[in-house]
């Protein structure tokens, strides 16, 4: 594990924000959508990350309370200070087809974001799967969904690759959602042996008899993810909506056209992921 990244799994609330920071989070997170308003958010939210010296805080966001660290997490940066900006399309989307048997897949989980927001809007018979192979990062994860009354999250510590085995990721120390199994010459943060399984393995090891939704937040990986299951898989447990981190320069093959000729249709586009819906036809529905 990268030394120096030891997580504080004091009681939640050790380290709520003081009367200084609690105004600059409320400042950004009350930041418009507009370029001035963005632009006022990010230099405060500069300002917030400093203040706190790679510190946690402990704050509620997306519906959930979260210990936070933003100092090395961009997704953990954001969703402490501007979570408005939190890739609200995605979950719009999201939100708008939750049920309460709602299935979903996060593979690349983070610290929870995603997970998170749809456990807090999911009902008691909801499943989810989240998935992070950084093992500081996955206790970041347990960590924020035990601070919850949410018992529909289930985590796993592996990576999501082509085969079963041991895999190499290459860490990046400055933003540890960066970090990726593919060889990308900017990490800098080391170098972790983590176990991979397919996707369809876990899927069937999980039980799971359809899938909802599926985010992918690989770094570049999703192509080694989704080939295999798609071959091996049964239909029956495509997922219905995938959303995926749109990387192409870093895919072995045209993902999008690959995924396209599944039967998906590209349902929204955001600056980062692309959302695809699976067709389903009279006679498989």
């Amino acid at each position: 594990m990268p030394q120096g990244l030891a997580n504080d799994l004091s009681a939640f609330g050790a380290h709520a924000p003081g009367l200084a920071l609690g105004r600059l989070i409320a400042a950004t997170r009350g930041a418009s959508e507009s370029w001035a308003g963005k632009r006022l958010a990010f230099l405060l939210r500069g300002l917030g990350v400093r203040a706190l010296r790679g510190r946690p805080a402990d704050v509620e966001s997306l519906g959930a309370r979260m210990r936070l660290y933003p100092s090395n997490n961009v997704a953990e940066k954001r969703m402490l200070f501007t979570p408005q900006y939190f890739d609200p399309l995605e979950l719009d989307y999201l939100s708008a087809r939750i049920s309460p048997d709602f299935a979903f897949v996060d593979i690349g989980a983070n610290v929870g974001g995603y997970s998170l927001f749809v456990a807090a809007r999911a009902g008691a018979r909801a499943r989810i799967v989240a998935i992070e192979p950084q093992p500081d990062i996955h206790e970041r994860l347990v960590y924020n969904i035990r601070q919850n009354q949410f018992a529909t999250i289930k985590t796993l510590d592996c990576a999501v690759a082509d085969s079963e085995g041991e895999v190499t990721m290459f860490v990046n120390s400055g933003n540890r959602g960066e970090s990726s199994i593919r060889i990308v010459p900017s990490r800098d943060g080391g170098r972790l042996v983590v176990r991979a399984r397919r996707l369809a393995d876990i899927v069937a090891a999980e039980k799971l008899e359809r899938i909802d939704a599926m985010k992918l937040d690989c770094e570049g990986a999703e192509d080694l993810i989704l080939e295999p299951f798609f071959r091996t898989a049964p239909r029956a447990v495509w997922p219905k909506s995938l959303i995926i981190e749109h990387m192409p320069s870093r895919w072995s093959m045209d993902l999008r056209a690959f995924i396209i000729a599944q039967g998906y249709r590209e349902a929204l586009r955001t600056r980062q992921n692309i959302i695809y819906e699976l067709n389903v036809t009279r006679e498989q529905q």
